[in-house]
């Protein structure tokens, strides 16, 4: 193995801890909610500093929404309370921020990472297309295969951060295709998809 593969699979483990380690503190353990019949409700954007809201019974057959911070603790909230909450959350908040669906800066830069992992993998298509036009053949260039894996690690933290299980199951799976990809390049011994001189 070349000391060059050696980094990128390095990288590539460092990249994949760093995403699972933030998956873990995105969505930390609730404590103190209540036995019973908990009802997960969807709410985007959430209230800020929270991470999850339940809709849950109370002993007196009462509905109450739970609110679970990100420091794990729960408030307990009636309808007509977490209401106003919703809406003193929103009040005077910029347009863009219910454009984007976010409720602080933080949000805003959450979102300009999926934005430039986009833009990336909408520039690898655009530098394969013009270096296929200069050779005049379907050619995949190197450069192809890094704008990739860039933009699926952005665009894959951006989507647990979302909690979005759709494009977090689109974008890992094409990630490690990525990785292959830039193995088989790099490692002298593979055979296949091409190789360095490509593009």
């Amino acid at each position: 193995m070349t000391k060059k593969m050696t980094r990128i699979i390095g990288m590539a483990a460092i990249l994949v801890l760093v995403i699972v380690g933030a998956a873990g503190a995105t969505q930390p353990e609730s404590q103190g909610l209540p036995t019973g019949d908990p009802i997960r409700i969807h709410i985007k954007p959430l209230p800020e500093g929270v991470s999850r809201v339940f809709l849950t019974s109370m002993t007196d057959g009462q509905r109450q929404f739970e609110l679970v911070h990100i420091d794990g603790t729960v408030e307990r909230l009636d309808s007509a309370a977490f209401a106003q909450r919703l809406y003193t959350g929103q009040a005077g908040k910029p347009w863009f921020y219910r454009l984007l669906n976010i409720t602080s800066p933080i949000g805003f830069a959450w979102v300009l990472l999926g934005l430039v992992g986009q833009v990336l993998f909408t520039g690898r298509m655009l530098l394969q297309w013009l270096v296929s036009e200069k050779a005049k053949r379907s050619v995949v260039p190197v450069g192809f295969w890094w704008m990739s894996l860039a933009g699926a690690s952005m665009l894959l933290t951006y989507f647990i951060w979302r909690r979005d299980i759709i494009g977090v199951l689109g974008q890992a799976t094409g990630w490690l295709i990525y990785v292959r990809n830039l193995w088989m390049i790099y490692n002298p011994g593979s055979k296949g998809l091409g190789t360095r001189g490509q593009g």
